[in-house]
C-alpha cells in the first residue's frame, strides 16, 4: 500500500487527512521535521503533507526553496503539499511559489483533502503528457540526460533543441568536467548529420607541433617522419561532426588554418597543394576565457568571432545541485548495466554529504567516486563507508561556515572551490613530485591550465621536488 506523510503538531487536522486517506493510503504522522527526514530516508512516500510554521523553523537563510530542499534532495519528484493556519496564508503562498505543489489551511475538511490529492494527481498526468511532448524531439537514450530541475541548465537544452537542427557552429564554455563533450553529442544526435561519424578531438592532449598534422592531415614527406599521407580529423569527419574540446590550446598556425574552415569552407593537408572541401559542422569547447584571450592577443578575435556564433554556458555542478538525484541515478544505471550488479540507490548520508560538497572536479569527479564506491559495495546500496572521509569532513566544515557566517552563499562556495582546488593541487603536484605533464594528465587537465592554477595560488614546483 502507498504511503502518506503529514508532519503537524495540529492533531485536529492529522485526525482529518487520516480519516479521509486511510482507506487508500497507509498514514504516517511526525510532529517535527527531525522525524519528518528520518522517515522520508526509510521510504519514500506518496505524498507529504507538511506544517509551514515547521519549515520555517527549519529555515536559515529566508528560503522556502532552501528549507524544502533537502525533501527534494532524497526524492526529487515527490508531491508536498504545505499546510498553515490563516493568519500563515501569505508565508504558504510562498512555500508554493518556491515549489510546493499546493497547500491547505486549518482547519481542514475532508473534501478539500480529496479535492487537493485529486488536482495532484492530474497534474502529474497532464505533466506527464507535456514531458512526453517534450521528449519527442529527444532521442529515447538520452531522456535520462536532460532531465533537470535546474533553470540555467534547462535553458542549455532548450537551446540545444533549437541550435541541433541548424550548421550554426557552436561554442560551448564551461569548467572542466561539467558535461561539455555530452551536450556536443547531443547537438550531433539530434541534427541532420546523425548520419555521419561524431569525431571529438581533445586538442589540449596533443603536442604543439602535431596539431595541425591531427586535424588537418599532412602529406608523405610534409616533415621528418611523414613517411605516408595522413587523412586529418576533418577529412575523417566528413558529413559529419567534428568537436574541438579545450579549443584555447591550440597553436597560432592552426587558427588560421580553422578559420579559413569557418570562412570558407576550405583546407589543406600539411605540406599540400590540393584544396579540400570541409564538409563538417564544428562544435567547440573551453574552459577559458576567450574574450580575454583575443584582448590580449593570445587567440586570434576574428576566430573567435567565427567561433562565439552560438555559445551555450554550461553551469558548473555546484551551481546545480538540485540535479545531483537526477546524476547519481543515470550513473548508477550505467555502472549496473556495465558491472551486472544491481545497486539501488544510494544512502540518503552519502547523498546530504553530496549536496554540502563544492565538487571543483564538477560531474566527472562525482563519476569517479560513484564508481569507486561502487567496486567496494557488497550490499544493495551505496553506503557512506565506501566514500573517502574528506566527502564528509568538508560537508561538516562548509555547513558550519553557512551557519555561523555572515557571508553570502556565492562567495562561501567561491572560497570553498578555491581552497579545493588549492588542496588539490598541492597534493597532486606532491605525489607527482612536481612535474607539471604528469600532474596534468592525472587530473585530466592541459599543462597550460595547471600552470594557471599555480599562477593563482602561488604555488611553485620547486617546492615538490
Amino acid at each position: 500500500m502507498q504511503s502518506v506523510l503529514i508532519a503537524s503538531t495540529n492533531e485536529s487536522a492529522c485526525d482529518t487527512i487520516q480519516a479521509t486517506l486511510r482507506s487508500e493510503y497507509e498514514v504516517v504522522v511526525v510532529s517535527t521535521m527531525v522525524e519528518c527526514m528520518q522517515r522520508l530516508r526509510k521510504k519514500r512516500p506518496e505524498i507529504v503533507f507538511v506544517d509551514v510554521a515547521m519549515v520555517r523553523q527549519s529555515m536559515q537563510d529566508n528560503s522556502y526553496t532552501t528549507a524544502l530542499q533537502p525533501l527534494w534532495n532524497l526524492y526529487p519528484t515527490m508531491p508536498i503539499i504545505v499546510m498553515s493556519s490563516q493568519e500563515m496564508i501569505r508565508e504558504t503562498v510562498m512555500a508554493v511559489k518556491a515549489g510546493a505543489d499546493n497547500y491547505l489551511t486549518y482547519p481542514i475538511h475532508p473534501e478539500e483533502v480529496k479535492y487537493v490529492i485529486t488536482s495532484l494527481h492530474e497534474a502529474i498526468i497532464a505533466e506527464s503528457e507535456l514531458d512526453h511532448l517534450r521528449d519527442t524531439f529527444w532521442e529515447s537514450e538520452v531522456l535520462d540526460v536532460v532531465h533537470t530541475r535546474n533553470r540555467p541548465m534547462r535553458e542549455v537544452f532548450n537551446k540545444v533543441r533549437s541550435v541541433a537542427p541548424t550548421k550554426s557552429t557552436v561554442l560551448l564554455i564551461g569548467d572542466t568536467g561539467t558535461g561539455k563533450g555530452v551536450i556536443a553529442k547531443l547537438i550531433h544526435q539530434h541534427s541532420s548529420r546523425r548520419g555521419g561519424p561524431f569525431i571529438s578531438v581533445h586538442c589540449g592532449a596533443i603536442p604543439d607541433t602535431l596539431v595541425e598534422s591531427e586535424l588537418f592531415g599532412h602529406e608523405k614527406g610534409a616533415f621528418t617522419g611523414a613517411v605516408r599521407r595522413k587523412l586529418g580529423k576533418f577529412e575523417i569527419a566528413r558529413g559529419g561532426t567534428i568537436f574541438l574540446d579545450e579549443i584555447g590550446t591550440i597553436t597560432p598556425s592552426a587558427q588560421i588554418k580553422l578559420l579559413q574552415i569557418l570562412q570558407d569552407g576550405t583546407f589543406s593537408r600539411v605540406g599540400g597543394e590540393e584544396i579540400l572541401e570541409a564538409d563538417v559542422r564544428v562544435i567547440v569547447a573551453t574552459n577559458m576565457d576567450l574574450t580575454q584571450m583575443s584582448n590580449d592577443g593570445r587567440f586570434r578575435k576574428d576566430l573567435y568571432y567565427r567561433l562565439n556564433v552560438f555559445p551555450l554556458e554550461i553551469p558548473p555542478l555546484r551551481e546545480r545541485l538540485e540535479d545531483i538525484p537526477f546524476l547519481v541515478q543515470g550513473i548508477l544505471a550505467k555502472l549496473n548495466r556495465f558491472h551486472g550488479k544491481d545497486i539501488a540507490g544510494i544512502h540518503p548520508s552519502a547523498m546530504e554529504a553530496f549536496q554540502g560538497y563544492a565538487w571543483p572536479g564538477n560531474i566527472r569527479e562525482l563519476e569517479n567516486l560513484m564508481e569507486r564506491a561502487y567496486i567496494l559495495e557488497t550490499s544493495s546500496m551505496l553506503t557512506p563507508e565506501n566514500f573517502p572521509h574528506e566527502l564528509f569532513i568538508f560537508e561538516s566544515s562548509q555547513s558550519q561556515t553557512v551557519v555561523n557566517g555572515s557571508t553570502g552563499l556565492t562567495e562561501i562556495r567561491r572560497r570553498a572551490i578555491e581552497q579545493a582546488e588549492r588542496h588539490y593541487l598541492k597534493d597532486l603536484l606532491a605525489a607527482k613530485k612536481g612535474r607539471i605533464k604528469d600532474a596534468a594528465q592525472a587530473a585530466g587537465i592541459t599543462s597550460r591550465y595547471v600552470h594557471k592554477l599555480m599562477k593563482k595560488y602561488g604555488i611553485k614546483k620547486e617546492d615538490f621536488r
